[in-house]
């Protein structure tokens, strides 16, 4: 069954570039991107990885754990990490998972639960639903759930973005707009009646029709 957003984030045990490492456990109490790949040496996957290694310090700032996942073997991903480097100008600097049993794609619902077979022997469209962006809390829920297909490669400067609100959101009781970025007004949250707002933002807001309260994004 596919997940979806509240749903707790399967936990798993599993072989990484960078050892093995049980799902929950690495994430603690940090957010999280799994991002996942249908097959190793693909072109445009090629050109993702690169670019989350280039932008990994973005990421870091927000206090957010990357992992990659392919149902390739990790001696896989090692190799294909140097065509990374060479062709994209950044290697992968974030683990990523071999699910060679299909197991954590089976879980996560990106492959149904009747896949099997060799997986040297899948092609990319044997696993094209493997192209999944999740970003998961800090309290193990998904928060985040974006599919791709094969042929569009994945805008991950909108992933940062879409971080951006959910940290906010989680800690203040705001949403934001279309188009929001960093730094612009927001939203106050519907279940905020005005009284609760008018002690929170006591210089008012601006509202263009009653249900609608923009102030300026909360600091802090």
């Amino acid at each position: 069954m596919a997940l979806q957003i509240g749903d707790t984030a399967p936990d798993f045990e599993a072989q990484t570039t960078d050892g093995k490492i049980r799902f929950h456990d690495w994430l603690g109490d940090s957010w999280a991107v799994l991002f996942s790949h249908p097959k190793d040496f693909t072109p445009v996957c090629t050109t993702e990885l690169g670019y989350m290694a280039r932008i990994k310090p973005e990421f870091d700032r927000r206090g957010v754990k990357i992992i990659g996942l392919s149902v390739d073997p990790v001696d896989r991903h090692s190799q294909w990490a140097e065509d990374i480097k060479e062709t994209q100008g950044f290697a992968p600097n974030y683990p990523m998972i071999g699910d060679t049993d299909l197991s954590i794609s089976k879980a996560w619902g990106m492959l149904p639960a009747s896949a099997s077979g060799d997986v040297s022997k899948r092609t990319p469209n044997d696993n094209q639903t493997v192209r999944n962006v999740f970003v998961i809390g800090p309290d193990k829920k998904i928060k985040l759930i974006l599919v791709y297909p094969m042929s569009t490669g994945r805008n991950f400067d909108e992933v940062l973005r879409v971080i951006d609100s959910l940290q906010l959101t989680a800690k203040h009781k705001v949403s934001t707009p279309a188009q929001w970025k960093q730094g612009e007004d927001v939203i106050i949250s519907g279940s905020v009646s005005d009284d609760e707002a008018k002690k929170q933002y006591p210089s008012g807001w601006k509202s263009p029709k009653p249900y609608i309260r923009i102030v300026p994004q909360p600091r802090g």
